[in-house]
């Protein structure tokens, strides 16, 4: 069926959809940045001692990280099948 969509688009129409692909796959390298980001902020905020309230916020972001990868990977694939579907209006 994808074989049969893919032959019905025009050019233009072709290359647009391959740029929205490319660009889910920059949005999902995004999340993976951001997310890693937070993961080292957390093991940063571990490491200070002499603040204990701090270690909590080391907590806080290490869970901002899971969730941000989390959310990043649920998008991707999201976007992924609707592009395969072919289904544009809902995006």
């Amino acid at each position: 069926m994808e074989k049969d969509f893919e032959q019905e688009l025009i050019v233009r129409d072709y290359l647009a959809r391959q740029r929205t692909t490319l660009a889910n796959d920059r949005t999902l390298l995004s999340y993976i940045r951001t997310a890693l980001y937070f993961l080292v902020s957390g093991t940063a905020l571990f490491e200070v001692n002499e603040l204990a309230h701090v270690r909590q916020l080391g907590y806080l972001a290490f869970g901002l990280s899971f969730a941000f990868l989390g959310l990043g990977i649920f998008n991707y694939f999201k976007v992924k099948q609707r592009l395969k579907k072919g289904n544009y209006l809902t995006m």
